[in-house]
């Protein structure tokens, strides 16, 4: 049996990415699998532009609402649950079709990740408690004696990957920069891969601040509001952290302006854009879709399919 074929369809935020896909999976028999680490959690609908209950009906998704928002999710997880995904999916004939910005899920999906220890809850917790105390800079330092490779790409401020390599290391008494170096091997399956960049910089930045406007006349502060006041949540958990949200619930905190908030959610949103940009250009798993619309890209996305031979498997393609 020949190794399953799956499409790979990554981009900047707010680039199109799933207006492509959808119009793909109308041509082929496709199942889109979500490569976004914030629509896997519940409640997340508004600032993550999570597809609507229409799109959701006319195409199949999977890993959107798969956990709540108290819960964490690994790329490790993603991996996982993404290659079972695929098989299942070819075994059914149909396309693989991984659609999302989550730059770190391709990778460890199509590149591997090494095998870490999984989280430990009271470790975290005196982590988290010594991190209020004495501060994140200096849990940093820390770091920076046991580990100088992370502490290096990991800022003094990010709460999250101190803890996260302090726990590893204090787990397993090696670095977690050492332990990311060992990867298992790639999966066997062909992976096609496109990277959409449609938009020149400034035109994707004005769409960025247009779209999160847009969220905050649909409710997004209230989203925000309602996500707090769930049991057990706290600014510290990855849902809370997503960009757009950790913003506005600064502003709930009355550490800011609603205005001020705004600024910082576009702002952070650029900058995440511009690293997603500033990866893609420089993957050489992903061929580049750059400055072409929609039904250029849509055409070379189907014409490197049936290049491959992918779509004479799938059931009632029409090529």
């Amino acid at each position: 049996m020949p190794s399953p074929t799956a499409l790979c369809i990554a981009g900047p935020t707010a680039a199109g990415k799933t207006a492509l896909a959808l119009a793909l999976a109308e041509r082929v028999p496709a199942e889109i699998i979500s490569v976004d680490s914030a629509m896997v959690y519940r409640g997340l609908d508004i600032g993550t532009a999570k597809p609507s209950r229409e799109v959701l009906a006319q195409v199949p998704h999977h890993l959107i609402d798969i956990r709540d928002p108290q819960q964490s999710y690994s790329a490790g997880e993603f991996r996982d649950d993404a290659l079972a995904l695929i098989g299942q999916i070819q075994a059914a004939g149909r396309l693989p079709l991984l659609v999302g910005g989550t730059l770190l899920y391709f990778r460890a999906l199509m590149r591997g990740l090494a095998a870490l220890p999984t989280a430990d809850p009271g470790l975290r917790a005196a982590l988290d408690a010594r991190g209020e105390t004495e501060g994140w800079p200096a849990l940093h330092a820390e770091l920076a004696e046991v580990d100088p490779h992370a502490a290096a790409r990991i800022a003094p401020t990010d709460r999250q990957r101190i803890q996260r390599a302090l726990e590893v290391h204090a787990i397993t008494g090696r670095p977690i920069s050492e332990l990311q170096r060992l990867n298992p091997p790639a999966p066997q399956i062909r992976f096609v891969g496109f990277a959409l960049l449609t938009m020149n910089r400034e035109a994707l930045y004005a769409r960025i601040a247009e779209r999160f406007d847009q969220m905050l006349d649909r409710g997004l502060l209230e989203e925000v509001r309602a996500l707090r006041a769930l049991p057990g949540m706290h600014a510290g958990l990855p849902a809370a952290r997503a960009v757009g949200y950790r913003q506005l619930w600064a502003h709930l905190d009355g550490a800011c302006t609603l205005a001020e908030a705004r600024a910082r959610a576009i702002t952070a949103t650029r900058r995440y854009a511009k690293r997603q940009l500033t990866w893609l250009r420089a993957e050489s798993g992903f061929q580049r879709l750059e400055e072409q619309g929609p039904p250029a890209a849509l055409d070379a996305v189907r014409r490197q399919l049936a290049g491959t031979g992918a779509l004479d498997a799938l059931s009632g393609s029409s090529g």
